[in-house]
């Protein structure tokens, strides 16, 4: 079966017209299980070639260039090159047409824009990046007052799924006391559910963004839509893509 657009989630959220942002789901795609079936991640060990249908497939249904990162769970945000695969887990465009890309199968994917439609970004934001600053430096790549920004939050492991030891709430409330409220008891002793959209969302506010969208989709829980590394440590990676179209006079 070939890729189409209702293989693809489209965020719902009031961006200008000139954005364009999906996320793709397991459909439509050729890597076989436990990658199946449309496996967006070369470090996961798919069939190499699989991998490229995939990506060629998405790239052909988008017609947008994605420009693909080497995730390590930072902070480093970089302007988005389709010619090289970048480290970093943010990225940023103001070029028509090249798509700022995230891979994840749990971890929280971001996408933003500013209101003017000039520049969009989206950032690769597990709780390490996330307690780290990925989100904040996202937002100031963007280069606009923070009431200006638009942010929407894709699927992610959710908070009856996201079990955490205690020096990851630390890491949080350290930083934010509201952050308290994001994490609750778990049935073991010492541990906690983290909900890493609260955490997103009080991080964002934090700065001064507060048109957050988005959010309540459990990566975990819907094991036929999305990957989850936590569910299954081998499988594939979906991938959240934003771009700006061309202006037309």
């Amino acid at each position: 079966m070939s890729l189409s657009l209702d293989d693809l989630l489209i965020p719902d959220w009031p961006a200008p017209a000139r954005v364009r942002a999906v996320v793709t789901t397991r459909a439509g795609g050729v890597s076989q299980a436990p990658f199946a079936t449309l496996n967006l991640g070369e470090h996961v060990g798919d069939d190499p070639q699989a991998v490229a249908e995939n990506r060629r497939r998405l790239q052909a249904l988008l017609g947008c260039q994605p420009a693909w990162l080497n995730q390590v769970h930072g902070v480093a945000v970089v302007e988005a090159d389709p010619a090289r695969v970048l480290e970093a887990d943010a990225s940023w465009s103001a070029a028509p047409g090249v798509a700022c890309t995230i891979l994840t199968a749990d971890c929280l994917p971001v996408l933003f824009c500013n209101l003017a439609a000039t520049r969009v970004a989206a950032a690769h934001a597990g709780w390490r990046g996330l307690a780290a600053g990925v989100l904040e430096r996202t937002v100031a790549a963007l280069e606009c007052p923070a009431d200006r920004v638009l942010a929407w939050l894709g699927p992610a492991i959710g908070p009856q799924a996201f079990e955490v030891g205690a020096e990851v709430r630390d890491a949080f409330v350290s930083q934010h006391a509201e952050a308290a409220a994001a994490f609750v008891h778990s049935a073991h002793p010492g541990r906690f559910m983290a909900d890493l959209y609260r955490l997103a969302r009080i991080r964002l506010a934090a700065i001064g963004v507060e048109a957050v969208y988005g959010g309540g989709r459990c990566t975990y829980g819907e094991a036929e839509r999305f990957y989850s590394y936590r569910r299954e440590p081998r499988t594939g990676r979906l991938a959240s893509l934003i771009w700006l179209e061309p202006v037309y006079s």
